[in-house]
């Protein structure tokens, strides 16, 4: 049953997550690694959706889907939440976190252009203009304004941030192959991908998970970054009578999330990190003019999107 009053609720609550989710990150990379963020925090999601499953009686089904198509969900998982996380927490680490936040936000524009090989779908003319207008903002935002010496402060950082795009719109495509529930797909490639952040984990860092406000910054990321706000999105789009209207409340959340910044971890806001957000969520909007429908992401972020 539609119901828009519900789903502006259920939009504006996950849209109150993602802004709250680049201040997050990095609180807690001052305590955690990359790796060990990403394990707890997956561990942490992986139990929240478990409980949200079993409310719904639906655990069953992730024995069906993983003897259907247990190589799908694994590869789910390696995009996401393993590979996925473990490059935007180093982008993370490496860069302010208004930079790296930003930078993740071209991942629709990325959509765009894999969408033509994968999708067989066609870049329209507005699409071409928001591409330019996206990637322009992010060289903005990445050289600090400084688009002509092309200087940038930690260029394998604003790399990794890209990066992280490009495997986001990829598991978008690839999920556009799952006809099945997307909770319990979401909890099974979790569950699939969690060994392999644990063989990461031993690899690249260690298991001395010792400060508790690592702990807690990283069970909040698995709870709202990667719990409960992918919920609520796909509650928000059930009720919505005008899925688009919904869908703009995205656009809330970076800008949210930069004053969040400011005031709990005291970044000093840059003039082109406005800048160049205000171009990208331009190209966003741009891309969102009437044309065919494309793919697109169940939630945004705000992370999501963040």
């Amino acid at each position: 049953m539609k119901d828009q009053k519900k789903a502006y609720l259920f939009g504006l609550g996950a849209v109150a997550c993602w802004s709250t989710v680049a201040t997050a990150f990095k609180l807690s990379l001052n305590h955690f690694s990359p790796p060990q963020l990403l394990l707890v925090a997956t561990a942490s999601s992986i139990l929240v959706l478990l409980g949200l499953l079993a409310r719904k009686g639906k655990l069953a089904l992730l024995g069906t889907y993983l003897q259907a198509r247990p190589g799908f969900y694994l590869l789910l998982g390696l995009l996401n939440p393993a590979l996925y996380y473990l490059i935007l927490f180093q982008a993370y680490d490496r860069l302010p976190a208004q930079q790296a936040q930003t930078l993740n936000y071209t991942w629709a524009i990325t959509l765009t252009l894999l969408a033509v090989p994968f999708l067989g779908q066609k870049i329209r003319k507005q699409d071409w203009i928001a591409i330019v207008l996206g990637y322009l903002g992010a060289m903005v935002i990445a050289t600090r304004g400084n688009l002509l010496s092309l200087d940038f402060d930690d260029p394998l950082g604003v790399a990794l941030a890209l990066i992280s795009t490009l495997i986001w719109a990829g598991y978008w495509i690839l999920n556009t192959r799952n006809q099945g529930d997307p909770v319990v797909a979401l909890t099974l490639s979790f569950m699939l991908a969690l060994p392999v952040i644990v063989l990461v984990t031993a690899v690249w860092s260690d298991f001395r998970l010792t400060a508790w406000q690592g702990w807690v910054g990283a069970i909040y990321v698995g709870l709202f970054e990667m719990g409960f706000a992918f919920v609520m999105w796909l509650m928000a789009m059930r009720y919505a009578e005008n899925t688009a209207r919904i869908s703009n409340l995205i656009f809330i959340a970076p800008f949210a999330s930069l004053l969040l910044l400011r005031l709990l971890v005291g970044e000093e806001i840059y003039t082109a990190t406005l800048v160049g957000l205000v171009m990208i969520v331009a190209a966003l909007l741009i891309q969102q003019i009437k044309g065919p429908v494309r793919a697109s992401r169940p939630f945004a972020k705000g992370r999501k999107a963040e």
